[in-house]
């Protein structure tokens, strides 16, 4: 059985969230359940973007001040690292506030930059992780409880994708991005690989709609820390009120045997789950919604079934972010003009994810919108 723990909290003021912090651990054992004295201990937080604390795109800096205090007060030597989608590293920790929690922490901020090839034990007979992410005594996983366009939700396990240096994530989606459930199994590939002692996810704000980078805050102000990353993903799915037939992780998870991938075997404790109102996401407009249709049909009506992405020329300043980070290339700039192929993209939704004016916008397939008003009139809605 894996043991998560839940508590509320108001806010990200520091006293009080560092007693929902210590509260939230008690039942686990506490930080000192997790290192020892003298240990390298790296916070991996979610820094996707350069973006203020309030827009909920990365891990909120005082969640990563508190918990670093902590560890540094039980003898570990603080290190936070990351490597993020867009915008250099430093740039990314000064505008998230991260830079601040680090100084003021104490704790020593690393960039990912040189990897090392690890053999795979799974269906990735080789992953490249961030060396310092790897090498580290421990890891403390940070995330950010928000709705992701491709894996419908990313917190504990996706957040580890981070791991992966810089412009790799590309080769990545553009290898196991065709396939949500192979991309689930990669990202479980990567955790296996590098098990982090603890999860503590921010989701005091976390995020709807179109996430992980253009969706909408909203405040929950819950947090929930574990020990098993799959076991706390689950959790904060319920919570979410995400249907889990669209948690791709966790169905990957089950399929692998992995241990924390049923509800059912996972203990929680802390604040009772049912004093925690009921929560429903509102889920990202682009999911990739096939309706139970056989895979020969759906390859070939792939533009009319699914939502794919499409530049809002108005918003778009032709900067070419989402072009240089298009893992298939489907992307071109001509004549003052963005256009997005849809016979080649994957549906990876990393243009969205990384575009700095929110002017890539979805849109959906003939198809697709009929399917939906269908469906929304069975049932009467």
């Amino acid at each position: 059985m894996e043991k998560v723990s839940i508590a509320t909290t108001d806010g990200y003021e520091l006293i009080s969230l560092r007693k929902a912090v210590i509260k939230l651990l008690e039942p686990i054992g506490g930080i000192s359940a997790f290192i020892s004295s003298g240990e390298r201990v790296l916070l991996k937080p979610n820094l996707l973007s350069a973006k203020e604390p309030d827009k909920a795109v990365t891990t909120h800096p005082a969640i990563v001040r508190v918990v670093a205090e902590l560890v540094s007060e039980a003898g570990g030597i603080v290190l936070i690292g990351d490597s993020p989608g867009i915008g250099g590293f430093s740039r990314v920790a000064e505008k998230s506030g991260i830079y601040d929690a680090a100084r003021d922490s104490g704790a020593s901020l690393i960039e990912f930059k040189e990897g090392v090839d690890l053999q795979g034990n799974g269906t990735f007979r080789s992953i490249r992780l961030a060396r310092a992410y790897y090498e580290a005594d421990k890891i403390i996983n940070l995330p950010k409880l928000k709705t992701h366009e491709m894996m419908t939700m990313t917190c504990a396990v996706k957040n580890l994708f981070g791991a992966v240096v810089g412009t790799e994530k590309a080769g990545w989606h553009l290898k196991a991005g065709r396939s949500q459930q192979l991309f689930a199994r990669l990202l479980l590939e990567i955790y296996l690989l590098k098990k982090p002692v603890l999860n503590i996810v921010d989701a005091i704000t976390a995020m709807e709609g179109n996430g992980p980078g253009s969706g909408d805050p909203i405040k929950l102000g819950l947090l929930i820390a574990g020990a098993n990353p799959v076991a706390v993903d689950v959790t904060a799915g319920r919570l979410a009120g995400i249907p889990a037939e669209l948690l791709h992780i966790e169905l990957e998870a089950i399929s692998m045997g992995l241990p924390g991938a049923i509800m059912g075997d996972i203990i929680l404790c802390g604040t009772p789950i049912e004093s925690i109102p009921k929560i429903r996401f509102k889920l990202p407009a682009g999911l990739d919604v096939q309706f139970g249709l056989p895979s020969f049909l759906t390859k070939a009506l792939k533009s009319h079934l699914t939502s794919y992405p499409a530049a809002d020329h108005e918003a778009c300043v032709l900067c070419g972010i989402c072009r240089d980070a298009c893992p298939p290339g489907a992307i071109t700039i001509q004549n003052s003009a963005l256009s997005v192929d849809n016979a080649r993209c994957i549906r990876c939704w990393c243009c969205r994810e990384l575009c700095p004016l929110d002017a890539m916008q979805v849109r959906r397939g003939l198809l697709l919108r009929t399917l939906l008003l269908l469906s929304r009139n069975k049932n009467g809605l």
